[in-house]
């Protein structure tokens, strides 16, 4: 497996890393605790150093499944977790929470579920507006100073937030959505990441799925799956945003790969400080996924996905309206 530096740091990982939330949450039901396991170990078998989580996937459990999996490759791997959210006495998310206090209990709570003394990556999750920035990276340096943490990331912050954070501690990477088929990040969050030094880690790289050529309109979700709620996920979306997972099969036949495989070699070929972190169930998709760092775009590709995507408007919001409230301008 190829490895990347996240921007001028020196955090090394994966050219590809695993989304570990899926196995826990957001896509309809848990898998088997120890199936998720085995995903994560085959993913270090097979040369994956980049692991990302958080204590919401859950909540709470999905760190501490990682932490089992991980626990006999500590020395090999890098950790990524994120803290913001609030929890009620029953540990259901009720809204944001960035304060000081709240980040320094937070932490504490990761590094006991993930059985580590020190999270290599610590994202704040979403930006909160009640608390300032500069005090969160104020007090994600605390926790750096104190062996605690040893990398700072943002998840779905604007350039202006990027931008205050890293003036107070240094920002290593920013998590945030960015595919095909969600492509706002290039106008003003990539030549910012770009100008700062700063990796970017796509989620969602290949639409939640869509990219792969998987689903189509009359596939239904479970209840529990985030892709009941999405606007970009209706029948008619869904029908509508085909040209696009098209496209990709067109390309992918030429070269003997996969629309999925295709779709992460593109956000590879973007900058050499993009590590995009799908995430799956199963072994045989992990593979896949995986296969995409072997994958060669040349400049005719890039050119020929450019002009074509050019002619597909991606429909559907990406969010329902009260999770797009959470998404920082």
């Amino acid at each position: 497996m190829q490895k990347r530096k996240l921007g001028n740091s020196d955090l090394e990982v994966s050219a590809i890393g695993l989304g570990c939330m899926g196995i826990s949450s957001g896509l309809g039901p848990a898998i088997d605790r120890q199936q998720g396991i085995a995903v994560i170990r085959a993913a270090v078998e097979r040369g994956v150093t980049f692991f990302d989580t958080a204590e919401v996937y859950g909540p709470f459990v999905n760190e501490e499944l990682v932490g089992e999996a991980l626990a006999a490759y500590r020395d090999q791997v890098v950790i990524a977790t994120k803290f913001g959210f609030r929890f009620d006495q029953e540990g259901r998310q009720v809204g944001l929470s960035s304060h000081p206090e709240h980040i320094r209990q937070a932490v504490d709570g990761s590094l006991q579920r993930l059985g580590i003394d020190t999270i290599d990556l610590l994202y704040q999750h979403r930006v909160d507006p009640e608390v300032a920035i500069e005090d969160v990276a104020g007090a994600v340096k605390d926790l750096i100073g104190a062996g605690k943490v040893r990398h700072f990331g943002l998840s779905e912050a604007g350039p202006q937030t990027i931008r205050r954070a890293h003036a107070v501690q240094p920002v290593t990477a920013l998590q945030s959505e960015y595919s095909l088929w969600w492509r706002e990040p290039e106008a003003e969050i990539v030549p910012t990441l770009e100008e700062l030094g700063i990796g970017f880690v796509p989620f969602s790289p290949l639409g939640k799925g869509f990219l792969t050529g998987k689903i189509s309109e009359a596939t239904s979700f479970d209840s529990s799956d985030i892709r009941s709620t999405i606007p970009r996920f209706t029948p008619e979306a869904r029908k509508a945003n085909q040209a696009l997972v098209d496209l990709l099969g067109q390309i992918a036949a030429g070269m003997d790969a996969t629309p999925a495989q295709v779709a992460l070699a593109w956000l590879l070929a973007q900058q050499p400080w993009i590590v995009p972190i799908p995430g799956t169930r199963r072994v045989e998709r992990l593979d896949e996924n995986l296969g995409a760092a072997a994958v060669e775009l040349t400049a005719d590709d890039l050119n020929e996905i450019e002009s074509a995507a050019a002619q597909i408007e991606v429909q559907g919001a990406r969010y329902p309206e009260h999770l797009q409230r959470l998404i920082d301008r």
